[in-house]
């Protein structure tokens, strides 16, 4: 199993990165929690990975700290829940803040997220409580972010430049609704904002 590299971000495209390590180049998908700690194009980072073998494809998970990459890997064990929606959960909170919604039978903080219903959050609270008790203890060096609040209005729903399609790409790909996506982008997007900027943005503004 691939479990850790160490290498040289060849390209960055959220939620996906290409990392190059011994000449080999890793393609690996990242919450976006993980992706916002990511150094420059061409500069050096160690990704914590998690190595999916399907009938169709093999796939490469990666995290920025162990204790992400320990949440994940719980994730995937609950019933309905499998690596695209572990990934999901994990760009709209951070580790620590999905403990807490499970610890306190925050229902509503997870129902939030793209994909999670009311049943498959019953589920997560119920299976990861008891999981989770041992991670809360193992939570350092995960990024904080804020959990997903109310949509804004008022946005139109065209996406003209590079910044605001590279976002709408990342949105979409992590189980967002294109139009949705779109419209709380041109609501969020500022003169000058990276894409990385603007995802975080709408995420915080999703719900």
């Amino acid at each position: 199993m691939i479990g850790r590299i160490r290498g040289i971000l060849i390209e960055k495209q959220p939620p996906d990165v290409l990392i190059e390590a011994a000449g080999v180049g890793y393609e690996v998908q990242l919450p976006m929690t993980s992706f916002y700690q990511l150094p420059d194009v061409g500069e050096e980072a160690i990704i914590y990975t998690h190595f999916v073998v399907r009938e169709d494809a093999q796939l490469l998970f990666g995290f920025a700290d162990k204790s992400e990459r320990a949440l994940f890997r719980e994730l995937i064990k609950v019933n309905g829940v499998g690596p695209k929606l572990a990934l999901t959960i994990l760009s709209g909170m951070s580790a620590a803040q999905f403990i807490q919604c499970v610890t306190h039978d925050d229902y509503t903080g997870l129902v939030k997220l793209p994909g999670v219903g009311k049943k498959t959050a019953e589920r997560l609270v119920v299976e990861m409580r008891d999981r989770l008790k041992k991670l809360a203890e193992q939570g350092d060096g995960v990024t904080q972010l804020p959990t997903l609040t109310a949509e804004k209005d008022g946005a139109t729903l065209l996406v003209t430049t590079d910044v605001k399609e590279d976002a709408l790409s990342a949105l979409v790909a992590l189980g967002y609704k294109p139009v949705h996506a779109a419209k709380v982008i041109n609501t969020v997007y500022s003169e000058g904002a990276s894409s990385e900027d603007l995802i975080r943005d709408a995420l915080r503004s999703m719900g």
